[in-house]
């Protein structure tokens, strides 16, 4: 069995690391399996991408297609026109596309052009919300995937109110848990951690790159001027994406106790995650992640293609309204946040379940 594995982006690379250490471990010499994998190069930035491929194992991409920077229909069209080279030189028995990136989007068109059975890991998953580009990469996606792989069962009967087989759809929990249970005896604490003297469960820490939070100057300080006034003093951690870098650098505002630094690599960031008073975000899988490790999440944003995070897990949704962010943080100041239950089959397993499946289709 031939697989071509597709990662082009930060959410990426949390995914296909546990499927591919799934590959070294379930392939037999009765049922081989072989992969390519392709790194479309959608982020570039060093700490959003080598950083990656180094602390989560993962070996050298077989190909680069070094796509880089350009508006989203520049990037697409780009990784088209080389993932179409690559499987044409290449051919699989199967393409792996996982997430709701840009990547994942034109990889699964390519593949599906070219008569190649298409895999979607973390398939199903919707927010409600068609302005967030990644809604429109799962939809699009999700419309001719062959064989789906769902994080939940509301995912799983998302696709069969669609009208998918329910024959095609395999409930197999969270691969990107996996990586997170896999590294918690390897995080690390950042450089900067004594320099500005943090302590466990003493900070907070805030992750946003939403276009809807942050694209708009005025709204983007304004939000983060409610953040740095509900925080009272607590030193808040802000690692900056590279999309906001160009806004804050324009504004003169001062945030008091608000320290920006570098993107993280995975194994600091979760050292952050796992050891903050709680996670102030837009990021879908940092809710997950907060989930898992039972701190408090609040999430700038008023839908989530997760449920799961604030049925079952540490997640509170408040977008940008004022009373609900306030809410929140008296919340925290009450030691009234709710604990995690058990979430179905995110428990580290899920890559496993995933190559046991794409055996069982290829072999018998």
């Amino acid at each position: 069995m031939k697989i071509t594995i597709v990662a082009g982006a930060r959410p990426n690379f949390m995914k296909i690391s546990p499927i591919i250490k799934a590959i070294e471990k379930l392939q037999t010499i009765q049922n081989p399996i072989s992969y390519r994998l392709i790194h479309t190069g959608q982020h570039y930035n060093p700490n959003l991408s080598d950083t990656f491929f180094e602390e989560l194992q993962i070996p050298q991409p077989n190909l680069n297609l070094n796509i880089k920077s350009g508006s989203q229909a520049e990037q697409t069209a780009g990784i088209m026109i080389a993932f179409e080279k690559e499987l044409t030189e290449n051919r699989p028995d199967f393409v792996i596309v996982v997430g709701d990136v840009t990547s994942t989007m034109a990889c699964a068109i390519v593949t599906k052009k070219a008569n190649i059975s298409l895999i979607h890991v973390e398939a199903g998953i919707r927010s409600g919300d068609k302005t967030m580009p990644e809604e429109i990469n799962r939809m699009v996606t999700d419309s001719i995937t062959d064989y789906f792989f769902t994080t939940s069962e509301k995912a799983s009967q998302n696709l069969i109110h669609s009208g998918n087989s329910k024959e095609n759809i395999f409930f197999v929990g969270n691969v990107m848990i996996d990586t997170l249970l896999q590294n918690l005896t390897r995080i690390k604490k950042p450089l900067f951690w004594n320099d500005i003297n943090l302590v466990p469960k003493e900070y907070y820490l805030l992750t946003l790159h939403r276009p809807s939070n942050v694209d708009e100057s005025s709204l983007f300080i304004e939000l983060l001027k409610q953040i740095t006034e509900h925080a009272a003093g607590v030193p808040i951690i802000f690692p900056v994406h590279p999309r906001t870098q160009h806004i804050l650098a324009q504004t003169k505002n001062v945030f008091k106790n608000l320290h920006f630094v570098e993107p993280q690599g995975y194994l600091n960031f979760i050292y952050l995650l796992k050891n903050c008073k709680a996670i102030l975000t837009d990021s879908g899988g940092i809710t997950e992640e907060a989930s898992i490790l039972n701190v408090p999440c609040i999430t700038f944003r008023d839908s989530t293609e997760r449920p799961e995070t604030y049925v079952l897990g540490t997640n509170i949704l408040v977008g940008n309204n004022k009373k609900k962010i306030s809410d929140a943080f008296q919340k925290l100041k009450n030691n009234r946040w709710k604990n995690t239950e058990s979430i179905p089959l995110w428990d580290g397993k899920a890559s496993e379940r995933t190559i046991s499946h794409l055996l069982k289709i290829h072999y018998e």
